[in-house]
Parts: C-alpha cells; structure tokens; sequence
C-alpha cells in the first residue's frame, strides 16, 4: 500500500464521510502548487475556494503568522489586544464602513449578518418582535449551520437536518420583479451572493446588484453582500459589488481574510446597524483574536497595493479567453464567472464533472466539482500566466483529447 493510500485509508476509517475529496494526500504548498506525499506536484486551481487568494506559504503571511506566535495568540474578548483597534479601523476602511464584529468561520459571519438584521429591525425598523423576514435567492450557499440550511434549495445540504428555522423567503437568483414582489412591512433584509460560487459561479445579470441597492434602499432594508468568495480581489476589484458601483449595506467576509494561514470573518457594516448590539448578545472565543487580527491587517495591506486586484481582472480576461475558445468547440456547454473564477459546465459527452476533476488529477491539475456537471477554476491570485496556461492546457487535452 503506498503513502497515499495509507492516508485515504485512515482517513476514512476514522473521520465522518461528510466530504468525498480527490484520492491525492497533500503534504506541502507553496505558491499555486501543492506536492502530495509520493512527492507529485499539483497546480492548485481551486485555491481553498478563495481561502488562498494569496497561494500557499505567501511569505508576508507566513512572517506576520510567525512574528505574532511569538508575541499573543489569544486573549478572547475578555480583554483588550494590541492588534485589534487596527483591525477593526483598517478593515471598516477597506470597506468604507464604521464598524466591524469579528468572527471565524464564513458561517458564523452569516449567522452574525442574520442577527444584526433582525435586530435592527425590531429596535430601528420598527418591525413587530418575531415578524423579521430576510430574503435569500435561489441556489445560494451561505454555509450549512441549521439556520442556513433552512433557507438553502440544495437538497444535499438541506435535507434531513429539519425542523427549520422561519422568517425567511426564496426568491428568484438575478430575478428583480421577484425580488419587489417578495419586499414587504416586515422584509429587514435581502442577503446575496454578488456572484454565486457553490452554485457554479453564477453571475447575475447587469444591473441586478444595482437594481437590489436602489430597491432596498427606497424600501428602507438592509442589502447584505456575503463577499465571503467573491471578496478580496477574487474577481478583480476588492469586492464584487464594486462591478456594478454598489456599496451594501453590510459586508460578509471570510475565506481569504484569514490568508489561508486561520479562519478569519468579519460583518463590517454601519454604526447605525452594527450598533444595536449590547455587551453579551453576541460573541466569539475566538472572534478577532491577535493572530487572526494579525493576519487579516496583512491581507489588508496586501489588498491595499491594488496588485492582487489587478492581476485578477488581466489573469482573468486571459482565462475567460481561453475557456470561450473551449465552449466554442463543444467541449464545455457554457461558461460563467467574472476575474480569476469560473464555473465550467462539462459537454455532458466528455464526463461528469467528478470524472473531469479525476483525469485532471492524474494530469496534474486539482479542480473541484458541483452540482454533478460543473467544475470551478480559481487559482490562487500569484499564479503566473505560464502556469495558468499549462493548466488550461491540460483541461484542453481531457475534453478534446
């Protein structure tokens, strides 16, 4: 049995079957490329679903990492740190916002946005206690805690886990006569994916993000962005709202705030929203902690150098380039996304998306599949275009091959 093999083995035998990865155990990263341990190098087109939006073993990070596990690594909110009054600042900066409540995972951060809205709707709203309604779209993914799976239309996260939590509405994904139709006296919120990635990358269509910021606002409700993927220069711009000049109302952060190093999120909204919490309704052990807070200010000064953004938006029209050649020759039935990310619906003759998502592996190459047919392209931001083309190069020769 080799290395690998051993390692899928145990892994199987002792942890839940709540994930069916690729059979390729990774033992170190750097950069857009991981090796596993029978020493086989992999271009990494996934990138952690946008956690690593900055490659592995970034050294920035790693040295910001290292300088703070030196120092505090943990205090909780019992007590104040040195690291977080510049977190806070910097990253309500970055957003063009007041205030920031700081969480871990990208879940938490949307539990978090849920809460807030609702509680602003009863002490600023006005809205009867227990009457609160937020609209979602369909096809989103904002995590898989019992509350989000409430409003989820996946039937892989959603079923089985009931009874579900109320006060929220379906509507249409990109459909804004639904979406009118759907506001009402009790609506506190709209929470969207600015591009939805679990989905397959689906983008809205134009003027839907500004039609959803013109609605919310002249209907007096909240616009929740959860840029939790699509954030951080994924997409070529700091946030994907920024394509269409929309500033929500509050951001939903994750992923590549942390750097791909710890969990880092963040809701990061106005002193008029975020404002309504009182000491003790809501917190985190580990939320804003020093070395989370020190590796999202790094990320923030990354972000800051527009260089990360820059290259997503130049790498990305490459890309998209390059897969409407593929979709022209009946290979790939359509394709979608927006910067360094695309969803990539496979000719269903050339294989599910599992089966591409194999031979690419075996070619070099790690994807991930969705929804049975999909596979999602998003490399690391620092992937250089000769690497970006062997990539593509590779996906050309399993669906023309």
């Amino acid at each position: 049995m080799t290395s690998t093999e051993r390692g899928i083995a145990a892994a199987e035998a002792h942890s839940a079957h709540n994930y069916h990865p690729l059979p390729v155990v990774v033992a170190t990263a750097e950069g857009a490329w991981v090796t596993d341990v029978e020493g086989r190098r992999y271009l990494d087109m996934l990138a952690g679903y946008s956690a690593l939006n900055f490659g592995h073993g970034n050294r920035r990070l790693l040295d910001a990492a290292t300088a703070q596990l030196e120092r505090v690594t943990l205090t909780s909110r019992a007590f104040h740190h040195d690291r977080f009054a510049d977190f806070c600042t910097q990253l309500a900066e970055l957003c063009g916002m007041e205030l920031v409540l700081p969480m871990n995972t990208g879940a938490e951060a949307v539990e978090t946005a849920v809460k807030t809205a609702r509680k602003w709707g009863y002490k600023v709203k006005g809205v009867p206690d227990g009457r609160a309604k937020i609209i979602v779209a369909d096809n989103n993914f904002h995590g898989r805690t019992t509350t989000i799976v409430s409003f989820s239309t996946d039937p892989e996260a959603r079923a089985d886990f009931g009874p579900y939590t109320p006060g929220f509405e379906i509507v249409p994904y990109g459909d804004l006569a639904a979406l009118e139709a759907a506001v009402d006296a009790d609506t506190v919120a709209v929470l969207l994916e600015p591009i939805q990635g679990e989905a397959g990358v689906l983008v809205p269509p134009p003027g839907y993000l500004a039609g959803v910021r013109e609605l919310t606002r002249s209907r007096n409700v909240l616009f929740i962005a959860d840029e939790i993927q699509s954030g951080l220069g994924r997409t070529g711009r700091t946030f994907a709202c920024e394509h269409e000049d929309v500033v929500p109302d509050m951001y939903v952060l994750g992923k590549a705030l942390g750097g791909g190093v710890v969990p880092v999120s963040a809701v990061v909204s106005s002193r008029e929203v975020l404002g309504v919490f009182a000491p003790g309704e809501h917190g985190s052990t580990f939320g804003g902690n020093p070395l989370a807070c020190a590796m999202a200010l790094e990320v923030i000064a990354m972000l800051r150098t527009g260089e990360f953004q820059q290259r997503a938006a130049e790498l990305g029209e490459h890309l998209h380039s390059e897969l409407a050649q593929l979709a022209a020759g009946g290979a790939v039935a359509a394709v979608r996304g927006r910067g360094l990310w695309a969803g990539v619906d496979i000719n269903p003759s050339r294989g599910t998306g599992r089966e591409i998502s194999e031979q690419l592996m075996a070619r070099g190459v790690l994807v991930k599949d969705t929804h049975g047919s999909t596979i999602r392209l998003a490399p690391p931001l620092v992937i250089s275009k000769e690497d970006l083309d062997w990539g593509l190069d590779q996906l050309r020769g399993v669906l023309e091959g």
